[in-house]
């Protein structure tokens, strides 16, 4: 009998007030059920927003070095934890034991990272125009958070906006993607016994029509922080926008990967291979396009193809599996869809291209690595996310052409260029339109100490990862201190000689 899990609210683990739940199963293995989790109302999300609310005005007024101590203690607990929650990770998401590893490692980083904050959290001053006057500027809280996260990162990018969140004095709902609540249970969790108070975070699953319509409405609600379809986020955009909440997008990518004709071919088809079939191509990040020099575009092909071909298909949980299955069935016939869009618009087929079937394939949603080749820039298949391991190859005659194929697109996330010139990498950096580029490494492996996040319809200007993340779950406020004991109007007695007194 698998464990029936219950939302977070107001310091206490409660069943959803519709007495229903719904189970959480193995996409390698859709025979297991994970746990059973609750189908949550629109009353169990006003619930924990006003109990997060009512920790909100004490949680504001402990000491930020106090908060950031127990994120801390969060972190220690999740490093001394994270084999097993590796493995639920994989359990429920699919992706290999390694890369479910870094998720967990990459919450701890940010952990670690954002409490070191509890200790700045930096304004700054500047001199007056006036006398006797002091002036600076400081962050403050907002209130209650609501975060909406998706499932390919079920831990990682929770702690990107949760712990900032914590550390920054607000108060937190969490609304985790429906095929990964398990990792998001465990986090929570850690958070409840690392001393986090009551209120301070709440944890309700759910649809996202029921309970991420129910968060993005309700106006004790300040700030919307949301990871996933661009669709969905132009929703909660509009949404936040017209009651006048901070929104916080981050959301598709077609990311590429350009390789000129005097690159390493071997670290090139490397960086493909990872970039490309890495979680399944289930990352905003994903290698979904690969634009290669006409020079040496048949020979870094060939390479490709072998090299994918050698990739091991399988249950996440198993050391020698390469790619694991996709999340959902849904997700599965997505990508078997976009691939019969790309034989029609007439992408040659090299690799791939089909379910995998037989034996316990059968019991999970698993795609060959698939590849295309003469891919058009303009096709479907190089301009839309797919969100599977599906990548187009196409040609470019120079650099130039090659900046250009990378920049048609509506997304604007990631981008790498292999090279041993340094003047095509300078030239790559200064013209690639993207949030992130990289040199001589795919368009994915960011570290939580830059700001994450892209242009276009990739976000709306924000920025997680890095101190620059602060800046979605504070306000600023400018502070003036007039000590002259007379009044003064700035702007207007500034061409006033006054005497200061010694």
């Amino acid at each position: 009998m698998a464990e029936v899990y219950k939302n977070f609210i107001d310091g206490e683990w409660v069943e959803s007030s519709s007495g229903e739940t719904y189970e959480n199963r193995n996409p390698a293995n859709w025979d297991e059920v994970i746990g059973i989790f609750q189908r949550s109302t629109k009353e169990d999300v006003n619930a924990a927003i006003e109990a997060a609310q009512r920790a909100y005005k004490k949680w504001r007024l402990v000491p930020a070095p106090k908060r950031a101590e127990i994120i801390f203690k969060a972190a220690q607990m999740i490093v001394e934890r994270k084999e097993e929650l590796a493995k639920d990770m994989t359990r429920e998401m699919g992706k290999i034991l390694p890369e479910t590893r870094g998720d967990v490692q990459e919450a701890i980083d940010m952990s670690f990272f954002i409490a070191g904050e509890g200790r700045r959290l930096y304004g700054f001053t500047t001199p007056s125009e006036l006398p006797l006057k002091f002036q600076m500027s400081i962050r403050i809280p907002m209130g209650v958070a609501a975060i909406i996260t998706p499932w390919n990162f079920p831990m990682a990018i929770p702690s990107w906006k949760i712990i900032p969140a914590l550390v920054a004095g607000n108060t937190v709902v969490f609304k985790p993607a429906t095929d990964t609540p398990l990792s998001a249970y465990n986090f929570v969790k850690i958070l409840e016994e690392a001393g986090v108070p009551k209120g301070v975070i709440n944890f309700v699953t759910g649809s996202g029509g029921v309970v991420g319509e129910a968060l993005i409405s309700h106006p004790y609600v300040k700030i919307i922080s949301f990871t996933g379809s661009s669709e969905v986020g132009k929703h909660i955009g509009s949404k936040g926008a017209s009651l006048f909440k901070k929104v916080s997008l981050e959301m598709g990518g077609k990311n590429a990967q350009i390789v000129m004709d005097d690159a390493n071919l071997e670290l090139a088809v490397d960086g493909a291979t990872w970039g490309g079939f890495g979680t399944t191509g289930q990352r905003c990040t994903a290698t979904s396009r690969v634009i290669v020099h006409k020079k040496v575009y048949k020979q870094f092909l060939d390479m490709f193809v072998e090299r994918a071909k050698a990739l091991k298909v399988g249950n996440g949980l198993d050391p020698s599996t390469d790619v694991g299955p996709l999340i959902n069935e849904a997700q599965m016939n997505k990508v078997l869809s976009y691939i019969e869009i790309g034989k029609q618009e007439g992408a040659k087929l090299l690799l791939g291209g089909f379910r995998l079937t037989g034996g316990d394939y059968d019991k999970g949603w698993f795609v060959a690595p698939t590849i295309f080749a003469d891919v058009d820039p303009d096709m479907r298949i190089a301009q839309e996310e797919i969100f599977g391991p599906v990548v187009s190859v196409i040609p470019a005659d120079s650099l130039e052409h090659a900046i250009e194929i990378a920049n048609n697109s509506k997304y604007g996330l990631s981008s790498s260029i292999y090279t041993n010139d340094v003047k095509n990498a300078f030239i790559a950096i200064r013209d690639i339109y993207t949030g992130i580029t990289y040199v001589n490494a795919p368009t994915i492996g960011a570290e939580v100490h830059l700001p994450f996040g892209g242009v276009n319809q990739t976000g709306n200007g924000h920025r997680e990862g890095g101190h620059t993340v602060i800046d979605i779950f504070t306000e600023w406020k400018s502070v003036y201190i007039d000590f002259s004991s007379r009044l003064q109007r700035a702007q207007i007695d500034t061409d006033k000689i006054v005497k200061v007194e010694e």
